[in-house]
C-alpha cells in the first residue's frame, strides 16, 4: 500500500489494470445514471406535487410535499436489509445489477400513472409507491458501488476514485435539473423523461454484468472459518460514528433544496420553473465544489477536509435563525456557504468502510446509511415544520446542534482508528480469529 503522503507521482489511472478500469466506468457512470432517475422527481417535485396530491392550504401542502419527499428515505432501511443481505451473502455484484434493475421498473411505473385528477387519492398512493421503489434501489446503488471500488482499490487511489461516485451522484441530479428546466421551458414531456431514465437504467443493469466480483468478497466467502467466527464483531462506537457522520449532509440537502426553496415559493412568489432554475446554480456550485475537494484529498488528509467543512458548515446553520431568509440576497448567500460547507462525506468514504468487517461490511455500512436517511429526513422535514412553528426560527437549533456536534465526534473517532489508536478497530479482531 502506497502511503498517503508518499503516493506515486504516476497518472492515477496508468497505475489500474484493465478490469479495475472498466469497473471504474461502469460503476460511476451507472450511478449517474441512477441518480438522474432517483433526483428528477425530487426537482420536479413543484410540479409533480401539484399533479398527484390534493391542493390545500399552504400548512397541509408542506406536510404533503414533506412526506412525498421522506417516502423516498423512510422506507430506504428496508432496501439497507434487502441489499445487505445479497451484498454480503451472495455478492456486490449481484446487488448492484439488482438494484439498477429496480431503478428501471420504478421509472416506468411513474412515467404511465394517472394524475389526482384521474384516479384521486389512488395516484397519490402509488407514486409514493413509486418513490419506495426508487429508494430500495438507491440504498443498494450508491453504498454498493463505493464498497465495491473501496475493495478493489487501496488508498490514497480509493480516496478520489470513490469520491467521484458521489460526485457522479450530484452530476445525476444536475442533469435532472437540466431536464426539469428543459421540461418548464419547452413544454417537454415529464413522462418521457421518466421513460428515457428507465431505459437507462435497464441498459446499465445488462452492461454492469460483466463485473468481477471484488477480491475481499471471495476471500471472506472461501474462509469459511473467518466468515462463521463469533469473535468478529463490529463496535457499536464505530457504528454510532458513522450514524452521525452520514446524518450531516441530509440536514444540509433539505435546508438548501427543500426549506429554502419553500420560503422562495410562499415568501418571495417564486414561480416553479424560477426555483428549479435557482437550483440548478447550486448544484452547478456543488459539483464544482465536489471537484474541488477531491483534488484537494490529494495534499489533505480527508479527515482533516470533513473536520474542516463540518466546523464552518456548523456556524452558518447556527446563524440561519439570526439572518432575514425572506431577502433573496441574504437566502442566496446562506445556501452558497451551505453548498460550500457542507456536512458530508467526500473524500473520506473508504475510510469508514475498511472499520467494518467484510462479511458484514455492506450489511452495516448499508443499514446505517438508510436509517440515518430516514431518520434525518423525517427529523428536519416534519421537525422544522413544527418546531418553527412553536419555537420561531430558534427551533432550528433543536436539529442542528446536536447534528453537527455528533458529525464533529464522529470525525474525530475515525480519525483515533486510523492513528491505531481507537480501542474498536476491526484489524485487532480479523487477527484474533
Amino acid at each position: 500500500m502506497v502511503p498517503y503522503t508518499q503516493e506515486k507521482k504516476l497518472s492515477l489511472f496508468k497505475t489500474l489494470r484493465r478490469d479495475q478500469k472498466e469497473a471504474i466506468g461502469l460503476l460511476q457512470i451507472g450511478t449517474f445514471l441512477e441518480y438522474f432517475d432517483l433526483m428528477l422527481y425530487v426537482h420536479m417535485a413543484v410540479l409533480l406535487n401539484e399533479l398527484f396530491f390534493p391542493k390545500t392550504d399552504q400548512r397541509t401542502a408542506a406536510l404533503l410535499s414533506a412526506f412525498a419527499f421522506c417516502s423516498t428515505y423512510l422506507f430506504r432501511p428496508v432496501g439497507a436489509m434487502l441489499f445487505g443481505y445479497i451484498g454480503d451473502q451472495i455478492g456486490r455484484k449481484a446487488s448492484i445489477i439488482i438494484s439498477t434493475s429496480m431503478m428501471a421498473v420504478s421509472c416506468f411505473f411513474m412515467s404511465i400513472l394517472p394524475t389526482y385528477e384521474e384516479i384521486g387519492i389512488f395516484a397519490s398512493v402509488a407514486m409514493i409507491t413509486c418513490r419506495i421503489l426508487q429508494s430500495f434501489s438507491a440504498t443498494g446503488e450508491v453504498i454498493g458501488a463505493e464498497i465495491y471500488l473501496s475493495e478493489i482499490l487501496e488508498p490514497p487511489a480509493s480516496y478520489r476514485v470513490v469520491s467521484w461516485v458521489s460526485e457522479l451522484c450530484t452530476l445525476g441530479s444536475l442533469v435532472a435539473l437540466l431536464a426539469a428546466s428543459l421540461i418548464f421551458k419547452c413544454g417537454a414531456s415529464w413522462r418521457a423523461m421518466f421513460i428515457l431514465g428507465g431505459m437507462i437504467a435497464l441498459s446499465g443493469a445488462v452492461a454492469r454484468r460483466k463485473l468481477r466480483e471484488t477480491p475481499d468478497f471471495l476471500k471472506s466467502r472461501a474462509n469459511k472459518q473467518f466468515t462463521e467466527s463469533k469473535n468478529i464483531h463490529v463496535s457499536k462506537k464505530t457504528s454510532l460514528a458513522y450514524f452521525f457522520i452520514y446524518s450531516g449532509f441530509p440536514l444540509c440537502f433539505y435546508v438548501i433544496f427543500i426549506y429554502c426553496a419553500d420560503i422562495l415559493k410562499y415568501s418571495m412568489q417564486y414561480t416553479a420553473e424560477h426555483i428549479i432554475n435557482h437550483n440548478l446554480f447550486l448544484t452547478i456550485l456543488s459539483f464544482a465544489i465536489g471537484i474541488s475537494i477531491i483534488f484537494l484529498s490529494k495534499k489533505i488528509h480527508p479527515l482533516k477536509i470533513l473536520r474542516i467543512r463540518a466546523i464552518l458548515s456548523s456556524v452558518v446553520l447556527f446563524l440561519i435563525p439570526f439572518l432575514s431568509l425572506t431577502n433573496i440576497y441574504t437566502l442566496t448567500t446562506v445556501q452558497v456557504l451551505l453548498t460550500v460547507f457542507t456536512l458530508g462525506t467526500l473524500p473520506a468514504i473508504p475510510i469508514f468502510f475498511k472499520h467494518f468487517p467484510v462479511h458484514r461490511r455492506f450489511t452495516y455500512s448499508s443499514m446505517l446509511y438508510a436509517v440515518s436517511r430516514a431518520f434525518m429526513y423525517v427529523v428536519t422535514s416534519f421537525g422544522l415544520v413544527y418546531l418553527t412553528s412553536a419555537l420561531g426560527p430558534y427551533g432550528m437549533w433543536v436539529i442542528v446542534l446536536p447534528v453537527s456536534i455528533g458529525f464533529l465526534w464522529g470525525v474525530d473517532h475515525f480519525a483515533k482508528l486510523e492513528e491505531g489508536k481507537g480501542k474498536h478497530s476491526v484489524e485487532p479482531v480479523l487477527q484474533a480469529a
